[in-house]
């Protein structure tokens, strides 16, 4: 969910999203890529249209999956696709598992539509729906995998509370992955990555994979420094003169490509956070 800082829309009431939905006009290329690629590859499972909220009573079990991609297979779900570089390029590496790509924005609805329809790809289907709801709708064990990277970080102190990652998200990611399935995180904000260490290492549904695997002196684990306390957009760079403390992450998943949203926070100097959780 590779986005800018959205501001409050007071249509959303009091319900705390982790998203502004923003209406933006599809240029003639996005336009002919979602009237061409949309009825192949885009779930009809909205509310209504114009709706991001998942219509009453839809359950994704694997009924669903067979019927959507016409087969059974390992369904791998990202959470906020941007553009679709990485779920694409993951489909296409990847043939014998299915991918669902959730996005809630036009455009990146359709550049994924376009990415995917250049290549052809049978495996991948797109859902622009409020993510997590989709997740809670789920049937137990039917996910593989669930990725979510570069989250929108909602750098101001008073909106970290729409963070996607949120205890009741976990719950549900956890309650649709199978046995052994892995939630993959990676954030290039340091307070992000605070955030996520808050909300998932004292879980009891969920190994923290880089942990594990420094604790057992594993290649894959590794320790970062991040401060113990929470900074905002305006005090950041506060950071630093913060007291700090060691923390276990996972490295950089093989997976996923370098897209140009990563390309540009590595040039930007930032630390790029990788997190594998596991369902225990």
């Amino acid at each position: 969910m590779e986005h800018e800082e959205h501001t409050d829309n007071p249509l959303y009431g009091r319900k705390v999203m982790s998203f502004v939905r923003r209406s933006a006009r599809l240029d003639d290329r996005l336009q002919r890529a979602w009237d061409t690629y949309g009825g192949r590859y885009l779930l009809k499972i909205a509310a209504g249209e114009g709706s991001l909220s998942v219509a009453d009573g839809f359950l994704l079990d694997d009924s669903y999956v067979e019927q959507a991609w016409g087969r059974r297979a390992p369904l791998v779900v990202e959470i906020g696709t941007g553009q679709g570089e990485n779920v694409v390029a993951a489909a296409a590496a990847d043939p014998d598992r299915n991918y669902l790509a959730l996005e809630v924005y036009d455009p990146g609805v359709a550049h994924t539509l376009l990415l995917a329809g250049k290549r052809d790809l049978a495996n991948l289907r797109v859902a622009q729906v409020n993510a997590p709801e989709m997740l809670a709708a789920c049937a137990p064990g039917a996910i593989d995998e669930v990725w979510t990277y570069f989250p929108d970080p909602w750098p101001k102190m008073r909106h970290h509370k729409r963070r996607i990652v949120q205890p009741e998200l976990a719950s549900s990611v956890a309650a649709a992955l199978r046995d052994g399935g892995v939630w993959r995180i990676a954030t290039d904000i340091d307070d992000y990555a605070l955030h996520v260490h808050e909300v998932m290492d004292g879980r009891d549904d969920f190994v923290n994979e880089g942990a594990e695997k420094l604790a057992n002196g594993e290649p894959g684990g590794v320790s970062v420094s991040l401060a113990t306390e929470h900074v905002g957009k305006g005090n950041a760079d506060e950071a630093a003169t913060l007291p700090h403390a060691d923390f276990a992450e996972s490295e950089r998943f093989a997976g996923r490509v370098l897209t140009n949203f990563e390309k540009k926070g590595l040039a930007a100097g930032r630390t790029i956070h990788d997190f594998t959780y596991r369902k225990a």
